[in-house]
């Protein structure tokens, strides 16, 4: 659950809600943040999500939180901290600085902007939206054989992250 603060503490996860999906970065100081954009430079970051899912990569970029937020509703969300451990400050932002300028793999399902940030903040990249978009399609289609083609047509589309190392320090 978002703890509503609009004055973001270094190493905060910031939830950015998109009209399909949430945005994920980490907030670094000084009005910053850390997050993964699109690997072409011309795509605008609010398009992540759907462009990346193409090109099974993105780039971690240090930017604006005004800038990455434009007219979207964005909070702290810092909502994994009562089932997980946050590292210690220094170490979160150290190792996102690590990124700047960097080349990640991506994928929706097992490499999305949300894991990025929470393998930053907690050591373990985990995806609430993931899951809950496939409970959710379960639930609405009533079969979770269908959940399985389409998380088998998505993987194929973005390849199969679990073949792919993903160490975000």
């Amino acid at each position: 659950m978002a703890d509503g603060r609009r004055h973001p503490q270094p190493g905060d996860l910031i939830e950015i809600d998109r009209k399909v999906y949430q945005h994920w970065a980490l907030y670094v100081g000084d009005g910053y943040v850390i997050n993964v954009t699109p690997v072409d430079e011309g795509a605008p970051s609010l398009s992540v999500s759907t462009t990346s899912i193409f090109t099974r990569k993105a780039k971690v970029k240090k930017q604006l939180l005004k800038e990455v937020v434009g007219n979207n509703k964005w909070c702290v969300n810092n909502k994994y901290d009562r089932s997980r451990t946050p590292l210690p400050v220094k170490e979160i932002i150290r190792r996102a600085e690590r990124w700047i300028d960097r080349e990640v793999p991506y994928d929706v399902l097992g490499s999305n902007c949300e894991h990025f940030v929470t393998e930053l903040r907690y050591g373990e990249g985990v995806s609430d939206q993931v899951t809950k978009a496939v409970i959710g399609t379960t639930a609405a289609v009533g079969g979770i054989l269908l959940v399985g083609l389409a998380t088998a047509v998505v993987k194929s589309l973005c390849g199969d992250s679990s073949r792919r190392e993903r160490n975000y320090y």
